[in-house]
C-alpha cells in the first residue's frame, strides 16, 4: 500500500535525527557571551558592600568626634569606682545614696580648692619675693662680670638695653596673642572637669540602677560574672586610691618635718605638694614633687637643697621597699615591672589619663583573671628555683676545672 501525502511529512520528521545546540561558552579573553545576563545576587552584593563601607566611615568619623567625650566618661567611671566604697558605707547606714555621693564630692572639692589656694598663695609669695630681689641679684651679676672681665657695666644701661630690645618687644606681642589661647584652654579644662564630675556623680549615685540595667539584658550565668567583675573593679580601684592617699599623708608629714626643721618657708604647702604629686603621678611624680621644695630651699641656703634631695631619695627607697608593699599587698598587689609597663602603655594610649588609670585597670584585670584561671601545684624541680639540673653522674663545674688543671702537657701522647 502506497503512503499517502499526510503520512510522508510525519515519517520524514521522525527519521530526521534531533540535533541539540550546545550551550555557549565564554570566550577565551573573558568577555561575556552574547545574551548573557548579570547574576541576580551581584547588585545586592554591591549595594551591601557600599552600605558597609559607608557605615564604617560614618562610625570612624563619629568615634573620632566623640573621643574626648569617651575619655571623660572613662575617667568618670573610674572615679565613681574609687568613691564607691565610701558612698556604699554611708548608704548602708541609712543615708540616701544621692546625698552620700554629694557629701563625698563636696569633701573632695573642698580639699582640692584648699590645696590650690595654698599653692597659689605660695607661688605668688615666691614670685613677689623674686621680683623684689631682682635688682640686687642683677647688681651682683654685673659686679661679678665687671670684676672678672674688667668691664664697666651699669645696671641702668642693662635695663635700658633690655627694655628697648627687639626680642622683648616680640615676646610681649606673642604673650598678648597667647592670652586668648590660654583663656580658651582654661575654659575647656573647666568644661571637661564639669563633664567628668557630672558623669561620675551619676555613676556613683545610680550605681545599683546601672548594674540592674546591665544585668537585665544578660542571662543569669553572665549576670553573676558581670557583678563579680564589678565588685573586683570597685575593690581594686578604691583600694588603690585609699592606699595612695595614706602614703601621700605619710610622705607629706615626713617632708613637712624636714622642711620645717630646715626653716624653709611654706613647709605645710610643700609637704602636701610632695605627698600628692609623688603618689598620684606615676613614674615621674617623685622627681616633679621634689623639684619645687629643692628650688625654694635653694633660695634660703644652697646646702638645704642638697639635704632635701638626699631626703627625697632616701625616703623614696624606704617607701618602695618597706611602706608600699605593706599598704598595697591586699589592694593593688601587682609586680613593679607590670605596674611600670602598664603606666607606659596607658600613657601611649590615652596620655596622662591612661597613666593615672593604668595601675587600677591592670590590677582589676589581674584579679579577674586570677579568679577564673585554674592554677596547678608547681613541681619540686631545681630548675624552678633557678638551679641548673645535671644528669646523673655528670661532674660539676669545679670538678671539670680541677681535672683540666691536673692534666699535663703530653699526657695524651704518653698514654697512646
Amino acid at each position: 500500500m502506497a503512503p499517502t501525502d499526510d503520512t510522508e511529512p510525519a515519517a520524514r520528521h521522525a527519521a530526521t535525527p534531533t540535533v541539540t545546540t550546545p550551550p555557549a561558552r565564554p570566550s577565551a579573553d573573558g568577555a561575556a557571551a552574547p545574551g548573557a545576563r548579570m547574576p541576580r545576587w551581584l547588585p545586592r552584593a554591591m549595594v551591601l558592600a557600599l552600605a558597609l563601607i559607608a557605615a564604617f566611615q560614618l562610625g570612624s568619623w563619629a568615634f573620632h568626634q566623640l573621643t574626648a567625650l569617651l575619655i571623660n566618661i572613662l575617667i568618670a567611671f573610674f572615679l565613681a569606682l574609687a568613691i564607691e566604697p565610701a558612698v556604699s558605707w554611708m548608704a548602708a547606714r541609712g543615708m540616701r545614696r544621692g546625698l552620700a555621693t554629694f557629701l563625698v564630692f563636696l569633701g573632695l572639692m573642698i580639699a582640692i580648692a584648699g590645696f590650690i589656694t595654698l599653692l597659689g598663695s605660695m607661688l605668688a609669695g615666691q614670685i613677689i619675693k623674686m621680683v623684689e630681689g631682682f635688682p640686687a641679684y642683677l647688681d651682683s651679676v654685673i659686679n661679678w662680670i665687671n670684676q672678672t672681665f674688667h668691664m664697666d657695666l651699669r645696671r641702668v644701661d642693662v635695663q635700658e638695653g633690655l627694655l628697648h630690645s627687639d626680642w622683648l618687644r616680640k615676646y610681649a606681642q606673642n604673650s598678648a596673642a597667647g592670652v586668648l589661647d590660654v583663656s580658651a584652654q582654661v575654659l575647656g579644662g573647666l568644661f571637661q572637669l564639669l563633664t567628668v564630675s557630672l558623669f561620675s556623680f551619676y555613676f556613683a549615685a545610680d550605681g545599683p540602677r546601672l548594674r540592674r540595667a546591665l544585668c537585665s539584658v544578660l542571662p543569669p550565668a553572665r549576670q553573676a560574672e558581670v557583678l563579680r567583675a564589678w565588685e573586683i573593679a570597685v575593690d581594686k580601684t578604691g583600694g588603690y586610691l585609699y592606699s595612695r592617699g595614706l602614703m601621700a599623708l605619710i610622705s607629706g608629714i615626713a617632708h613637712y618635718i624636714l622642711l620645717q626643721a630646715l626653716g624653709v618657708p611654706y613647709a605645710p604647702v610643700l609637704g602636701v605638694w610632695v605627698g600628692l604629686v609623688s603618689q598620684f603621678i606615676p613614674t615621674i611624680g617623685t622627681y616633679l614633687a621634689g623639684a619645687l621644695p629643692m628650688l625654694i630651699a635653694f633660695t634660703v641656703n644652697p646646702w638645704y637643697a642638697v639635704w632635701v634631695l638626699i631626703f627625697v631619695v632616701v625616703y623614696q627607697q624606704f617607701e618602695n621597699y618597706m611602706l608600699q608593699p605593706k599598704l598595697t599587698a591586699k589592694s593593688v598587689d601587682i609586680h613593679p615591672a607590670v605596674a611600670f609597663g602598664s603606666v607606659i602603655a596607658g600613657t601611649a594610649l590615652l596620655g596622662a589619663v591612661g597613666a593615672l588609670i593604668a595601675i587600677p585597670a591592670v590590677a582589676t584585670l589581674q584579679a579577674f583573671l586570677g579568679a577564673y584561671v585554674k592554677r596547678y601545684a608547681v613541681t619540686d624541680d631545681p630548675r624552678v628555683h633557678g638551679h641548673r639540673s645535671r644528669g646523673p653522674g655528670s661532674p660539676g663545674v669545679l670538678t671539670r676545672i680541677r681535672r683540666l688543671a691536673e692534666r699535663r702537657p703530653g699526657t695524651e701522647e704518653s698514654s697512646s
